[in-house]
């Protein structure tokens, strides 16, 4: 009677064990951690976890990835993958004319950096460089219409969304979207505050930032 009742007891207590130590989630894709987190694909929607498997982003369509991006060009064209640098990850999202505007999440997964940029690139020592949208209302037409101006200018943001510092103007880049193209970058950061930016001449000009100042 008492070996009935011990393998009773393994027989219930046995599936359960199994159970717990089999049970797995099953990802279309896992990218390297960074930052204590990894992120995960089901379809075209990603997540991230944390180091203990748990989901703590929860799956969305906005982060930033391409399959087949080219990793050497700056900016959102060559982010294989989404990726917390800086405690920032990239979103994007559609405006006029269904043109992607770029912004930021952060490890919480609330927005912290609106999505106003065109093109740019993710955080390295607390600065990244993009090409910043703005909107100048210039009244209305003859047939009430408003008439926006949007006016683009590259330039070197921090973690908490602050232009700390403008660049150049650059051309207007809005246009019809089976027309455009994401613009290019003309500047990096090659320490905390030494940017190099491409002249009109093609040539690379140095300026010293003293972000800390």
């Amino acid at each position: 009677m008492k070996n009935f009742i011990t393998i009773l007891t393994l027989l219930l207590v046995i599936p359960i064990t199994v159970n717990s130590q089999t049970e797995t989630t099953i990802y279309d894709e896992i990218a390297p951690f960074n930052e204590g987190l990894a992120a995960v694909r089901v379809g075209n929607q990603w997540g991230f976890i944390n180091e203990d498997a748990k989901l703590m982003i929860d799956f969305r369509d906005d982060l930033v990835w391409n399959q087949e991006a080219d990793t050497s060009i700056p900016g959102v064209l060559g982010i294989r993958y989404p990726q917390f640098k800086n405690g920032r990850c990239m979103v994007q999202t559609l405006k006029v004319n269904n043109i992607p505007h770029y912004g930021f999440i952060d490890i919480t997964g609330e927005t912290v950096i609106q999505p106003e940029y065109l093109n740019i690139t993710e955080f390295d020592q607390e600065n990244a460089i993009g090409i910043y949208v703005r909107e100048m209302f210039q009244g209305q037409n003859e047939i009430k219409l408003d008439v926006v101006e949007y006016i683009f200018t590259e330039v070197v943001v921090n973690t908490k969304g602050e232009i700390v510092w403008p660049i150049a103007e650059r051309e207007h880049a809005l246009t019809a979207k089976r027309r455009y193209e994401t613009p290019e970058l003309r500047a990096k950061l090659i320490a905390k505050d030494l940017l190099v930016f491409k002249t009109k001449d093609n040539k690379w000009e140095t300026k010293k930032l003293n972000l800390n100042l």
